[in-house]
Parts: C-alpha cells; structure tokens; sequence
C-alpha cells in the first residue's frame, strides 16, 4: 500500500477526529435499516469508516468487519472501544486510500457500507465485491449540498439518478430517500 504519511485526506481527518473528543459510536440507520432486512451471513466492509458504530454494531450480531479508513486516528478509536466492548476479534481497522485498498483486494463481502463518502471510482468495486444475496449500503451528500457548501468539490457529491444508474446487471434498488434538509441520498441495493 502507499504511504499516507502525507496524504491530505489523512492529516484532515485526524485533524477532525483529534479535535472531535469522545465519539458516541451511534450505528448510522443505513446499518439498523440492514439489521432489519433479510441480513446475509459473511463478513461486512465499512468503507471510509471512521470511529464506527455502525461497524460495532454489525460485530455485535457476529459479522466479521472490516473497517478502512484513511484516518488512523479514527480507527484508533474503532479500535479501542472494540476492545471495551470485547469486540476486536471481530473488528480489522485497515488504514488505506479506499481506491488503492479496493483495487487491491480479492476479498467478497456479504455486506458493504459506506457513509458521508462519494466517489464513482470507488463505488464500482465496492459494488464488485459483493457476493449474489449481498447489500450495498451507501449514503452520501447531492449535487444539492453544493448550494449551501459551493467549496465541496462536484466529484465528492452523488450525481442525478447516482449511484443505482451506476449499478451492474444483477443488483435490483432496495431503498433510495432523498433527505433534503441534509442534501443527501440514502441508498440500498441487493444483488441478485
């Protein structure tokens, strides 16, 4: 893998996460949603995880997790309430660039979430990596959010009908929401 010792993606994410004290380690709903659903048996990758609830959550209900992030500050967090919650057996932080780890893994995932990021080149083998039976969870910001937000680059932001007109053959749309007061889409697919 790269060095991220100078990646600027890392350095504003720990930034933020030093800066942030205690996380409350809340699942996101994408995950409670999933846990409601018809959930396949396997391992689960939480993409651009941060200190995530949602990964603890799905450890909690015996899924396999692995959680990368850029930010090893936020897996340091993962990391150590795992360990509180005697969850780390179950729980593989993996500090990565999401588009070098994707492009380098061979792993399938019966679960794959990703939350407050977008980015088309990821999303593809994201999608890949899921097995016939699995989900693909994903929320991120709308072209919408760049209104009140002019400085987010258009490429970090979900574009009309993205990301099921993104999708394969096989994957059918399970739930799509628009939430307009945050300008991001909820989304939810299964592969056939």
């Amino acid at each position: 893998m790269p060095d991220l010792s100078e990646h600027p993606d890392r350095k504003r994410w720990n930034a933020k996460y030093e800066a942030a004290g205690e996380p409350g380690f809340l699942p996101h709903p994408l995950a409670v949603w999933a846990l409601s659903q018809d959930v396949p048996e396997g391992p689960v990758l939480d993409l651009a995880s941060g200190p995530s609830g949602s990964a603890l959550r799905f450890a909690a209900e015996g899924h396999p997790v692995t959680a990368v992030d850029v930010s090893e500050v936020a897996l340091d967090l993962l990391r150590e309430e795992a360990e509180h919650r005697r969850l780390a057996d179950l729980i593989t932080p993996v500090q990565a660039d999401l588009s070098d780890w994707l492009a380098s893994t061979r792993q399938r995932f019966a679960i794959v979430l990703c939350t407050g990021f977008w980015d088309a080149r990821v999303f593809g083998p994201a999608v890949a990596a899921v097995p016939s039976g699995g989900l693909v969870l994903w929320e991120a910001f709308t072209d919408r959010a760049r209104q009140r937000r002019p400085d987010l680059p258009s490429e970090w932001c979900l574009g009309e009908g993205e990301p099921a007109a993104l999708l394969p053959a096989g994957f059918r749309v399970v739930l799509q929401e628009e939430l307009p007061d945050q300008a991001k889409r909820r989304f939810a697919a299964r592969s056939a």
